[in-house]
């Protein structure tokens, strides 16, 4: 779906025989982490796996087509917002900057992702195409604009007013994102070593608070042979705050399933539960998390958190994945702790 785009005048572009409008576009000097979102930016460097800056976002005229814009890093993406001028919706134009073949077999992968899924928690894609510029390509991805943001900019807004989610909510947004997983590890050809960066600014928020996973890049590994690939692969793309102890030295006996995710599902659980990341101060303070992660986690005392959920927490943050539960498991524990139906509003966000 997409492959017709034309830029037909300054600061509109043609997808599929539909007109859009660039409405916003990034200021100067900001960088989008890979397949990070619309929301937040990083400078380039070494930045914390949550530092988000403001976007300084202006209106784009005639003299300003985003689409000119030069990509200063390879495998950098840029987001646009712009408008439906057949629909009066808006919606996030996402860029990618492929300078090799291999680029946009990648950009084109997670096209193809975001297409095998028709779920309320899984990002879906609007409209893809590849556009040539000069030698190069970028690969431009129309997907729907959310404009509550991400999860970790939930849990930042409510921080800041001294505030944390509730075990309702929490529980809420945890079901929606392991339907979410349970959808993308059941589809066949990803098999079970698939694997995805899952962490709070790659979980949108819908208009209702329900939780909606994109980025939707993964690597399928068979066995020993891929384990270099695997490990180079997960340093790349995987926020290392939020990588499971056995993605950072694979070993041909390592196990690499959806339990790999379930680790990183538990650090998205801890910043619910405490408003960051468990291994988010050893990163910025200049420790080896890779080390860090290969001791159990020692879970802080709270008033707001019932032991089942704590205990949810330490399976789900066990350094041996042969002890992980299975996604399954985790769906069957979270929608027996969920509230009565008739309060059920109460949990939304």
């Amino acid at each position: 779906m997409g492959h017709a785009l034309c830029v037909c005048s300054r600061g509109t572009v043609i997808i599929d025989n539909k007109r859009y409008l660039f409405i916003q576009k990034l200021g100067e000097g900001f960088l989008l982490e890979p397949n990070l979102g619309r929301v937040s930016a990083k400078w380039e460097g070494h930045p914390t796996p949550h530092q988000e800056i403001s976007l300084g976002l202006s209106h784009v005229g005639d003299d300003h087509d985003p689409s000119l814009t030069p990509l200063a890093h390879s495998g950098f993406s840029y987001v646009d917002l712009v408008e439906g001028l057949h629909d009066g919706h808006f919606y996030a134009l996402k860029r990618i900057l492929c300078h090799e073949q291999q680029d946009r077999e990648e950009a084109q992968r997670e096209a193809d992702m975001h297409r095998l899924f028709s779920h309320p928690n899984i990002l879906r894609l609007v409209a893809y195409c590849l556009r040539e510029r000069g030698a190069k390509h970028e690969a431009w991805l129309l997907l729907p604009f959310f404009k509550r943001g991400t999860l970790w900019n939930e849990i930042e807004r409510l921080k800041d007013k001294g505030n944390f989610l509730t075990e309702d909510q929490i529980l809420w947004l945890l079901l929606g994102i392991c339907r979410g997983l349970e959808a993308i590890h059941a589809k066949a050809f990803l098999s079970r070593d698939a694997h995805r960066d899952l962490k709070p600014t790659n979980i949108l928020l819908g208009d209702e608070g329900q939780p909606v996973l994109m980025d939707l890049a993964c690597i399928n590994v068979e066995g020993s042979r891929q384990a270099l690939t695997l490990q180079d692969w997960a340093a790349q793309r995987c926020t290392i705050s939020y990588r499971a102890p056995e993605l950072f030295s694979v070993q041909s006996h390592c196990v690499i399933d959806e339990r790999t995710d379930v680790w990183s599902l538990g650090c998205v659980l801890y910043a619910m539960m405490f408003g960051e990341g468990p291994y988010d101060m050893v990163f910025q303070k200049g420790d080896s998390v890779a080390l860090a992660v290969q001791n159990q986690l020692s879970i802080p005392q709270s008033p707001r958190h019932s032991s089942a959920l704590r205990q949810l927490l330490a399976s789900m943050m066990t350094v041996d994945p042969h002890q992980r539960p299975h996604i399954p498991l985790l769906l069957s524990q979270l929608e027996a702790l969920q509230p009565p139906a008739p309060g059920q509003h109460t949990t939304q966000i």
